[in-house]
């Protein structure tokens, strides 16, 4: 028979430090509670957990407060908070994972836990790229190096998360995967959405699921943005795209705005004067392209294409080699650029 929640909150209850050290990380024990920022594993010491105590009433153990904003809960709470989960039965497979216990069947939809943050928007979205680390030393690092990227500087738009949920469909159970978790951010760095690339636990490829990238949140106009353009842009859809270029031209700002359609509509901020747009070869990038051009000539900006010689600037880099990716981009770059952002070759 399926535990109910509050069975589940008892048996989690019994670890609580345990559950406390695995989904709030970036809190620490001090005496009886287990301290951090909030039920999202914020850094900081705003809530406590209650470690030890009776299994119900005043006092027990796996029970939390929030002293910055008065939210209490249990520890079912934390599991849903900190992974962004909204359904229940998500949060108990969860749980159950965590206390490896057998899977539930499906269940009614009256089971659904409140959430704060609706699926899939803005504050979800900021809400994973808080939970998930930096990149240094993690399967997203090994993932990139093996695409041939090796200019890591300046990505702090890019998270790693060692158990992002994944669902094929509604109607299947949630799965678990490493994942690269980028930021979408607006012109003044707040995050309007996320992008999620699913990884196979190695680093060698992406997750071997249907659709190992997904994004979330609002993405019109906005972009992953690597460094803050002021008078010169370049801009593409992929990450691996535009972090390729920045191999051989690492000081240019960038932005990935993740499709063809998205990369269409980026917005321009208001110093721009030249903008760089790295096609990819096919239809929608060409569509995005000429797209892309005729609004920058619009409002004076001079748009400069970008073409690969074979499907998009991460292919050439693996295929060709660093040394033909900036010999080629050398001749397709403004002359006064070539000194000013290419790294040139000793």
């Amino acid at each position: 028979m399926a535990l109910d929640a509050a069975e589940l909150a008892h048996r989690l209850a019994r670890d609580a430090e345990a559950v406390c050290r695995h989904y709030l990380s970036n809190g620490r024990r001090e005496g009886r509670y287990w301290l951090v920022g909030d039920v999202r594993n914020t850094p900081g010491r705003s809530l406590f957990v209650r470690l030890k105590g009776p299994e119900s009433g005043k006092g027990a153990a796996g029970k939390w407060t929030d002293a910055a904003t008065g939210d209490h809960g249990d520890l079912l709470d934390v599991i849903r908070e900190s992974c962004g989960l909204v359904e229940f039965r998500d949060v108990a497979n969860e749980a159950r994972h965590f206390l490896s216990l057998p899977r539930s069947e499906p269940e009614p939809d009256h089971g659904r836990l409140p959430s704060s943050a609706p699926a899939g928007s803005p504050e979800s979205a900021r809400r994973l790229f808080s939970m998930a680390q930096p990149i240094s030393g993690t399967v997203v690092e090994a993932y990139l190096r093996k695409r041939g990227i090796t200019a890591l500087h300046g990505t702090g738009s890019l998270r790693f998360h060692p158990r992002c949920y994944y669902r094929p469909d509604r109607h299947s159970p949630t799965e678990t995967w490493p994942a690269m978790i980028a930021a979408v951010t607006d012109f003044d760095g707040r995050i309007t959405g996320a992008h999620r690339t699913w990884l196979d636990p190695s680093g060698r490829d992406k997750a071997a699921i249907d659709t190992p990238r997904r994004a979330m949140g609002n993405l019109l106009g906005n972009a992953v943005r690597f460094d803050v353009a002021r008078d010169c842009l370049a801009a593409g859809e992929g990450i691996e795209t535009m972090l390729s270029l920045r191999c051989v031209m690492p000081t240019m700002p960038m932005v990935a705005a993740l499709s063809a359609a998205h990369l269409a509509a980026i917005l321009f901020p208001a110093t721009l004067r030249r903008l760089y747009i790295a096609r990819d070869d096919d239809p929608a990038g060409n569509g995005a392209m000429a797209s892309l051009i005729d609004r920058a000539n619009e409002v004076g900006i001079e748009a400069i294409a970008l073409s690969p010689r074979l499907g998009d600037f991460n292919e050439d880099l693996r295929t060709l080699g660093i040394d033909a990716l900036r010999a080629a981009l050398r001749v397709q770059i403004a002359a006064e650029d070539v000194a000013r952002f290419m790294e040139l070759a000793a």
